[in-house]
């Protein structure tokens, strides 16, 4: 009954997202909750960031959307790995190697994002410490003393995709990387990603951090029935005010949303380990879809992501018929 019960809820969600009515309020679900060096106190350190109000632009409707004969059996992927799935229903509509283990990348912010909204009391403010500060690669150059909302520190993790954010999010969470990648796992499992372990929150490769399509796509799934997720990762432009520094303007990297008429969200990943990943969703005639490209290339992930949402919501406008 409860599983009744949460499906009879995301239809009426989805029936408002047709009628143009977009809830900017997270859905929460309560769940149980070596020595830094010496920094100078003359070290600068950042005030506040926050983030301005999110700005949106018109999907382009005349882009290219792929032509997809009825009866093809097998897509052209790029892709090692691949799946589509109904939004509402979690109906498989194409898969492609959906249960080889792949590494995730950036998408493992999905979960990061997922288990913070849950969590809930999205205005709790984050200490930003040494160690979050050191965390390599993409992010938004975050010093230690800084403070920002977790709600803040969602849009700059998920539009930037920034390890540094992602970090202080699962450590502010779980009061450990180890304890908050224990919490993923777990939360993956309950989902039925039974094929899933993580090892921190950011993605940054570890030969112990993996996923597959499907797991990945059911996780996807289940953070885009949180409506702040939605609002994030739909959102194509912020300004992340960092003080001092001025603000800085967060473009989303996920093309999609510009690409694919109707495109909904969701992230993309890059690790030379995972090559090209991203999950994707996109929304035709109260009919939305989400599907997962793992280890592709460039312009593959797009293409492929194009190729599958285009197939995927063909399939479930014909079934609705």
């Amino acid at each position: 009954m409860a599983r009744f019960a949460r499906h009879s809820a995301f239809l009426a969600f989805s029936a408002l997202l047709c009628l143009g009515t977009h809830s900017t309020e997270a859905v929460t679900k309560k769940r149980k909750p070596a020595a830094a060096p010496h920094v100078s106190t003359a070290t600068p350190v950042r005030p506040a960031p926050a983030i301005a109000d999110p700005v949106v632009t018109n999907i382009d409707l005349n882009s290219a959307v792929p032509s997809v004969p009825p009866d093809l059996e097998e897509l052209p992927l790029a892709a090692k790995g691949a799946i589509v799935m109904d939004e509402c229903t979690g109906r498989v509509l194409y898969e492609k190697n959906a249960d080889e283990p792949q590494y995730p990348a950036s998408t493992t912010k999905i979960m990061t994002a997922l288990l913070v909204i849950e969590e809930g009391d999205l205005d709790h403010v984050v200490e930003v410490t040494l160690e979050d500060s050191k965390v390599g690669e993409s992010g938004l150059d975050l010093q230690p003393g800084q403070h920002f909302t977790r709600r803040e520190a969602l849009f700059g993790m998920m539009l930037k995709s920034a390890n540094d954010v992602a970090h202080a999010l699962g450590r502010d969470n779980a009061g450990s990387i180890e304890a908050f990648a224990e919490k993923m796992t777990r939360r993956a499992q309950e989902l039925g990603a039974t094929n899933t372990h993580f090892m921190n929150p950011h993605g940054l490769h570890n030969l112990q951090h993996y996923t597959t399509p499907r797991d990945l796509a059911q996780i996807a799934r289940a953070a885009m029935q949180q409506p702040l997720f939605r609002k994030i990762v739909g959102t194509q432009f912020a300004t992340w005010n960092s003080g001092a520094y001025g603000p800085r303007e967060l473009r989303n990297h996920n093309r999609m949303l510009w690409m694919f008429p109707g495109c909904t969200g969701v992230k993309t990943g890059y690790t030379y380990p995972s090559q090209q990943v991203l999950a994707s969703a996109a929304l035709w005639e109260c009919h939305e879809a989400v599907s997962v490209i793992m280890h592709s290339d460039k312009p593959g992930i797009w293409n492929d992501s194009k190729l599958l949402l285009t197939y995927a919501l063909q399939k479930v406008r014909e079934t609705a018929q």
